[in-house]
């Protein structure tokens, strides 16, 4: 074992990149599982969220005389696909073998490829079909991912630049995505020596349906070398399964026995979730209208405010693990939840009153929603787990809560469409902001007050496999 805990000797032909990363100081293991997290996760965004740059103006969902916008009925599909897909990792991430997750994960993303072809090809309102079979694979990547980074000393720091990955890079590939229609990139590819001229002169100006198709053509060869460092990582040392508990494949009795034991406390928590995520992704796939609501015209306004948003929740994450103390570490995150919750709550009144620029607005919004997503989907659960000394993975407790969550989008959105169809949809945003902030804020101290009475020296242990 190396001076900073990380397993050597047992990993003779595991291959020789593992072997130079379990031997490396911690602060290089960090930087290149951070970067392999990171990069998988942002690539995974390519070919999930291109598709909501396109705003379909003017264009109604013609199925059974629906009432909802031809964007609004492919934002649900996909979110339907989605959300099952959360359903269905909640036994299948809780599962998978470590020999599987790679190659799971390559083929999940070809699924969702092939989708968007389909997409490309198909009319109107019959696109709800495959952004549908678009949705269903890529649910599962985000548990796939937190397997190899979850149950370390440095968990909070590498799950905070996975965390970063989807809020920087949900604006960035919708930026992306608009300069692919505008013929931008295009100009650039022909810059390109030898090929460029002619991709450049085959791409031209893409449309609305065949834009996410082409953006995930060009994300492919990174995600395919992210996943493959991502494969490369050693598993967690002796000293990080001391400090933070042995990680392990639960089964259909070893979830069951989790619920079990924390059912108050998860469902608490859960409720934050479901309306955190229906707030979250509604921002994130209207955000392009609530922008032309506030009068916005900078193209990058997207790509400015979530690398802003994304950098400061970075670091607050980050920070989290200074905090050795599992207890202490746990009240942390709860705090940090709780400010978000706050923010969320003076932001529309800010921006209203004109003390808060649109930007600001926007800004303040995306923090305080992500100050209170980014925890369950990253630290909350690995310090939960750490703290009571359970034997688990967070992936379940992560996918639990995912499930449910968007299922709550799917809802809002129809909300949005049958009750508040006249509201612009900043009108609606800023009406649900401080609502959904007060009802987490009570949410999160009842969650907090009831995990912090666990003593974890009680909590039983999922026995060894």
């Amino acid at each position: 074992m190396s001076e900073d805990g990380h397993m050597t000797g047992s990993l003779v032909g595991r291959g020789r990149l593992t072997r130079m990363i379990a031997s490396a100081p911690q602060w290089a293991f960090v930087l290149y599982a951070t970067a392999a997290g990171f990069c998988t996760y942002f690539c995974m965004y390519a070919f999930r969220k291109p598709f909501s740059a396109a705003k379909f103006e003017g264009e109604d969902f013609g199925w059974f005389s629906s009432e909802l916008t031809l964007k609004s009925a492919i934002v649900i599909s996909q979110i339907f696909g989605y959300a099952i897909s959360k359903y269905i990792g909640i036994k299948v991430c809780s599962e998978v073998s470590p020999a599987r997750r790679a190659w799971m994960m390559v083929g999940l993303i070809a699924v969702a490829e092939l989708s968007l072809l389909v997409y490309g090809l198909v009319p109107g309102s019959w696109k709800v079909v495959p952004i549908f079979f678009n949705g269903l694979p890529l649910g599962m990547v985000w548990g796939l991912v937190v397997w190899y980074l979850e149950g370390r000393r440095t968990s909070e720091i590498l799950l905070a630049g996975l965390s970063c990955s989807f809020i920087m890079s949900s604006g960035i590939v919708k930026d992306f995505g608009s300069r692919l229609m505008s013929g931008d990139i295009a100009a650039q590819w022909e810059s390109v020596p030898v090929v460029g001229g002619f991709i450049g002169d085959a791409m031209g100006s893409v449309s609305e349906g065949w834009m996410p198709f082409v953006v995930g053509l060009h994300f492919l060869p990174l995600f395919l070398l992210s996943v493959w460092m991502l494969s490369r990582l050693p598993g967690p040392s002796p000293a990080d399964e001391l400090e933070r508990t042995r990680r392990a494949q639960m089964y259909a009795g070893d979830r069951w026995k989790f619920v079990r034991q924390f059912a108050f406390g998860l469902g608490l928590l859960i409720a934050v979730y479901f309306v955190a995520t229906a707030f979250r992704d509604y921002r994130d796939n209207f955000q392009v209208n609530i922008l032309d609501n506030l009068k916005v015209t900078d193209d990058a306004a997207i790509t400015k405010s979530e690398t802003t948003v994304a950098f400061v929740v970075m670091g607050v994450m980050a920070a989290l693990n200074a905090i050795r103390d599992n207890r202490k570490g746990l009240t942390a995150a709860f705090m940090v939840m709780g400010f978000g919750s706050l923010m969320m709550i003076v932001a529309p009144s800010l921006q209203s009153s004109g003390t808060a620029t649109a930007y600001q607005f926007m800004v303040l919004t995306g923090l305080g929603s992500y100050l209170i997503y980014v925890p369950f989907n990253s630290m909350l659960f690995d310090r939960i787990i750490a703290f009571t000394r359970f034997s688990g993975t967070a992936v379940f407790a992560i996918y639990l809560a995912d499930s449910i969550g968007y299922t709550g989008s799917v809802i809002l959105l129809l909300i949005k469409d049958r009750i508040f169809a006249d509201a612009s949809h900043l009108q609606f945003f800023r009406l649900f902001t401080t609502s959904i902030g007060i009802f987490s804020l009570i949410f999160l101290s009842g969650a907090l007050i009831y995990f912090l009475k666990k003593d974890h020296s009680k909590a039983s242990a999922v026995p060894e496999s």
